[in-house]
């Protein structure tokens, strides 16, 4: 063992196709990307501010009126 080596890695995001939340229901939605592997679920109103920051394992969705509208990782 190479004392050096990190010892993970972050790990990856699920590999998941985000354009299949959009028109689902916020909360149907939300525990789908759960059961699929997705470590944090933000689900933010529309033109909302928020850090653009990357985080490996989130999910981002744009909610209007309990319909994910649009969906984003990181």
């Amino acid at each position: 063992m190479n004392p050096m080596a990190p010892f993970s890695r972050s790990p990856e995001p699920p590999r998941d196709a985000p354009e299949s939340y959009v028109g689902l229901d916020a909360d149907g939605a939300a525990q789908l990307a759960r059961t699929r592997g997705w470590r944090v679920v933000r689900a933010l109103p529309p033109g909302a501010i928020v850090t653009m920051e990357y985080l490996a394992g989130r999910l981002n969705f744009e909610v209007e009126d309990d319909t994910v509208t649009r969906c984003w990782i990181g």
